[in-house]
C-alpha cells in the first residue's frame, strides 16, 4: 500500500531523526517492532476502524498492551500517531524506521532466494561478492523457492539480479517473441 507508507515516512523520519539525536536507534527499533506488532494484531486493527472507539482510548489499550516497555517518549508518539487517526499506520512506521536505520549504519538489507539450499561456505561467499559488489556490508535474509530452478534470485532494495534458470529462460522466451 503506496499510500500508507507515503503517509508513514514523516512519522519514520522524524522517529529516526529523534533516536539518532539520543543514541538510542536499537532502542527504537525495539520499541517500534513492539508497537507494530501490537497495531498489527487483528482484534485491535477491527477497533481502528470502529467510529465508536476513540483514537485517545485506542492508543491507551496498546500502551496499557504494552505495559512498561514503552517509555515516555514512545508514549507521546504514539498518543500523536493516534491524535491524528494514524495508530494503523504503526507496521509501515516500523519499517521505514528499519530502513532509515540500516542504511545509517550502512546496511543493506538483501533477500536471496535460491532453488536448493546453500552451505554456509556459499551463503558467506554469495554475501562476500555482494558487499564487494555494493561496497556496504549486506544484511542477508535467504530463502529457498525450487521454482527458480537453479541459480539465486537478489533483491537489494529496488535492484533485483536475478541469476536463476528461471529467469533466464523467461529473458530468453521474451527474446524470441521480440
Amino acid at each position: 500500500m503506496a499510500e500508507a507508507r507515503t503517509i508513514a515516512r514523516p512519522y519514520a523520519e522524524a522517529v529516526f531523526r529523534l533516536a539518532r539525536e539520543g543514541n538510542a536507534l536499537q532502542e527504537w527499533s525495539d520499541t517500534l517492532r513492539l508497537a507494530a506488532s501490537i497495531a498489527a494484531d487483528e482484534q485491535l486493527r477491527a477497533l481502528t476502524g470502529d467510529p465508536n472507539v476513540p483514537a485517545r482510548r485506542l492508543a491507551e489499550l496498546l500502551l496499557d498492551i504494552g505495559g512498561d516497555r514503552f517509555d515516555a517518549a514512545a508514549k507521546n508518539f504514539i498518543l500523536l500517531l493516534a491524535e491524528n487517526g494514524r495508530i494503523q499506520l504503526l507496521p509501515e512506521v516500523s519499517d521505514l524506521f528499519e530502513q532509515l536505520k540500516t542504511a545509517h549504519e550502512g546496511v543493506l538489507d538483501a533477500r536471496i532466494a535460491t532453488a536448493f539450499a546453500l552451505s554456509d561456505v556459499q551463503r558467506d561467499d554469495l554475501v562476500a561478492s555482494l558487499e564487494s559488489r555494493f561496497k556496504r556490508k549486506i544484511d542477508a535474509t535467504v530463502s529457498i523457492d525450487p521454482e527458480l530452478i537453479g541459480g539465486v534470485k537478489v533483491e537489494i532494495g529496488d535492484e533485483v539480479l536475478d541469476a536463476s534458470v528461471r529467469g533466464r529462460l523467461e529473458a530468453m522466451a521474451v527474446a524470441l517473441k521480440s
